[in-house]
């Protein structure tokens, strides 16, 4: 009691002030896996909690929740109204980097150095589980064609450029600075690095207030951001389609049921953020980044007259990068 060690703990964590835990042990370290997901099944479906855990659980009932919040807010019409909701949610990434601020400031710098001495909690600087990064950034770079979606309705045309530039650079320094510190101040020892969760605000405990209001101020921003999302995909789908953004409610109305419906069916079966972005990156990242831009570029090259061997040589091997990188995250 004088340490603040209760042998109730039922997670591995750190006990102090700043309230670490490990809720997910992995057994394999370093792989991206599904053990979290099937923990994560396993409480859920546990019928002997409390009635608060029977109604109020994070794979079973949640995700049925939310779809009478956010299937409203799909149908709506306005691609202005979306943009100028999306602002709001602006609020909850300061907050998120001030709190992210606040607990490396508490917990300090953990890392290990010893690249000659061997140590359990050494973590390399490369590993050959790296296609996990490669598939999520693929994702982020074929992001492209929902942002020039988006920017389409811009006012003033000319300053696309700059704000599609300031955009990067403000995303870019926001997930490097999150990163960065969550991985470096993360407690190891005595956890593991890999124990660092998908979704980091998990690896403290439910009772600290201000990891409480992140969750709340993440679901605002998440509130936000997918109704943008459902209608980017609305946008391009319904315009292939019917040459028509909006052709009628009825059709709004079904795909946003189908997009919901996948949504939750991923959140209660494979509630696994980490793979799912990273195999949806290099599924379609494979078309959109290294096959299409690649086969595009040398057919017009062909019909120039100016198609080259080593053009041929080099755009192929771009296209079996993004086959490799697709391929690869079925090993890890």
């Amino acid at each position: 009691h004088a340490n603040n060690v209760s042998t109730a703990d039922s997670e591995f964590g750190t006990n102090g002030s700043e309230r670490v835990i490990c809720p997910y042990p992995k057994t394999n370290p370093g792989r991206n896996d599904t053990m979290s997901t099937l923990c994560q099944i396993t409480i859920g479906n546990d019928t002997s909690g409390s009635s608060f855990e029977h109604y109020w659980s994070k794979t079973n009932t949640i995700p049925l929740y939310l779809i009478i919040l956010l299937l409203p807010l799909l149908c709506f019409r306005s691609a202005s109204f979306f943009a100028r909701f999306t602002f709001f949610g602006t609020i909850s990434v300061v907050y998120l980097i001030v709190l992210v601020t606040i607990k490396a400031a508490h917990l300090g710098f953990h890392l290990e150095f010893h690249w000659l001495d061997p140590s359990q909690f050494y973590v390399p600087e490369f590993r050959l589980l790296f296609p996990q990064l490669t598939g999520v950034l693929t994702l982020a770079f074929f992001i492209h064609n929902c942002i020039i979606t988006l920017m389409k309705s811009n006012k003033k045309q000319e300053n696309n450029v700059r704000d599609l530039s300031l955009a990067y650079l403000l995303v870019g320094g926001t997930y490097m600075y999150v990163g960065v510190l969550i991985f470096a101040a993360f407690p190891s020892p005595p956890l593991s690095k890999d124990c660092i969760e998908p979704n980091f605000l998990d690896n403290f405990s439910s009772s600290d207030v201000l990891v409480f209001v992140a969750r709340v101020c993440l679901l605002f921003q998440m509130i936000t951001v997918y109704p943008l999302l459902g209608y980017l995909v609305r946008v391009q789908i319904m315009g292939q389609l019917f040459g028509n953004h909006y052709p009628s409610f009825l059709h709004i109305l079904v795909l946003n049921i189908a997009i919901v419906g996948a949504g939750v069916l991923m959140a209660m079966f494979y509630p696994n953020i980490g793979s799912i972005i990273r195999f949806s990156g290099a599924i379609c990242g494979l078309a959109l980044v290294f096959l299409l831009p690649a086969l595009v570029h040398m057919i017009s090259l062909k019909q120039q007259g100016k198609l080259t061997w080593l053009s041929i040589v080099f755009h192929s091997f771009l296209i079996l990068l993004g086959v490799a990188n697709l391929l690869a995250q079925f090993f890890m």
